[in-house]
């Protein structure tokens, strides 16, 4: 919702000083419950595209949207993941050569998070010479520390799931991208390694001069697989709070950016391995 309502933004179907419609509209619309239109609203006024958002009356567009602010450095408060992912990720791909460095328990975030530059690359705003992404995720063979089931007879099931998910995310990524070649004549490389542990923290490094670390905070909940009940120890990694490191922003975002290039350099060179997207 929050993809469409920002292309809406963005292409002038909704006016700058144009009052949205009420939140009932927007949930029939989009066949969701209020909760999510207001989280969908709050998304949009976190990148100043919209003002005024309350339970009450309807939101604004922004008197004048322009590009993403996107703050870095020691001022720059943590947004979860999915406010503060996705226009660092658009604007990374405003470059000629996009950069990509992933490592996460999944891709999922990273999917949602590139679906808005996708959009706009087809709609010609857009116009990368090349694309290169790399993606550390957990290997299948080792026992994760999460998601974790409370009853050990759960773990075999938990783990299928989560290295279903783990395939289907990375095969999405890696089609929408390398889609690109044969649309757009882009260069696309697309690679994926495992790793032999559960990353504690998620991290994203972007055009060789930024870093997006957060922390995987887990907690004890019940969620219904296959029609049952499964208490499990999970983090929910999209709402992950999400700390912006810039190159340029002082001796301590730039060590820290470098230093995170050596780490996860250091992980792909060394003890990942090769990591087939297949069940």
């Amino acid at each position: 919702m929050a993809d469409e309502l920002r292309t809406r933004i963005r292409s002038g179907v909704l006016r700058p000083g144009q009052r949205m419609p009420t939140q009932a509209r927007l949930a029939d619309e989009f066949g969701v419950e209020r909760g999510a239109v207001r989280e969908a609203l709050r998304i949009l006024q976190s990148e100043h595209l919209l003002t005024n958002v309350t339970k009450g009356s309807p939101a604004t567009v922004a008197p004048d949207p322009g590009p993403p602010r996107l703050a870095a450095g020691p001022a720059a408060p943590p947004q979860p993941t999915m406010v503060g992912l996705a226009p660092r990720i658009a604007a990374a791909f405003a470059a000629p050569h996009v950069e990509i460095e992933a490592l996460c328990l999944t891709s999922v975030s990273l999917n949602l998070a590139i679906g808005e530059p996708l959009r706009q690359i087809h709609a010609g705003r857009l116009k990368p010479a090349k694309i290169d992404v790399r993606v550390l995720l957990p290997s299948r063979d080792i026992e994760l520390a999460f998601p974790a089931a409370v009853d050990a007879a759960d773990t075999e099931l938990l783990h299928a799931r989560w290295l279903a998910q783990r395939n289907a995310q990375g095969q999405v990524l890696r089609h929408n991208l390398l889609a690109l070649r044969a649309t757009h004549g882009i260069d696309v490389r697309v690679s994926f390694r495992a790793l032999p542990f559960t990353p504690p923290v998620k991290l994203y490094l972007l055009n060789g001069a930024e870093a997006l670390f957060a922390y995987y905070t887990l907690k004890r909940r019940e969620r219904e697989i296959d029609h049952a009940p499964l208490e499990m120890y999970d983090a929910d990694g999209t709402r992950s709070m999400l700390f912006a490191f810039d190159q340029g922003a002082g001796l301590r975002d730039t060590t820290f950016v470098e230093q995170s290039h050596l780490w996860f350099n250091a992980l792909w060179q060394t003890i990942s391995s090769e990591l087939q997207l297949t069940s």
